[in-house]
């Protein structure tokens, strides 16, 4: 009878290793992915000058994590004005917001956008670059290494 419950064991194992090494590489590629849209938007980049215009202050209900741990203040969203390369004047709400704000009404800031779309502008600051393409890959890291550390335990007792 030990043996059996030593055998499901193994198996369980198995499973439970594969699948987080499975659930974690998906999680690294879509980090990777987004790593690599983040690159291709700077290599095609232009930049300008910007000045945040507005704090747009929203609350986040999108979420019950938020509303579990007590959080529902609300989040920041930079508004920028800049002018594109044809002198047009353009503005864009950031999709990155925080609070406290990182950025205050009036600070100058350098916009990064696409000459063919000046539409699609970014702020050039590490959070609206590689925020997501680092929670990604973060997560993905840790959940495959956990897998692997299960499988290598799990084939080191076999």
């Amino acid at each position: 009878m030990r043996v059996e419950v030593q055998v499901r064991g193994r198996g369980a194992r198995r499973w439970v290793a594969f699948g987080l090494i499975a659930f974690g590489s998906v999680f690294l590629v879509i980090g990777l992915v987004l790593a690599g849209l983040s690159v291709s938007f700077l290599t095609d980049a232009k930049r300008a000058p910007g000045t945040v215009v507005e704090l747009e202050w929203q609350k986040d209900d999108s979420g019950t994590s938020r509303k579990g741990r007590g959080n529902d203040e609300p989040v920041a969203y930079p508004v920028v004005e800049f002018a594109s390369a044809d002198g047009t004047k353009r503005t864009f709400r950031s999709s990155t917001g925080s609070n406290p704000p990182s950025y205050e009404e009036g600070e100058r800031v350098e916009v990064l956008y696409r000459a063919d779309s000046p539409e699609d502008a970014r702020i050039n600051g590490f959070a609206s670059l590689w925020l997501l393409p680092l929670i990604f890959g973060g997560i993905g890291l840790v959940i495959t290494g956990v897998g692997t550390a299960i499988a290598l335990v799990g084939r080191r007792r076999s």
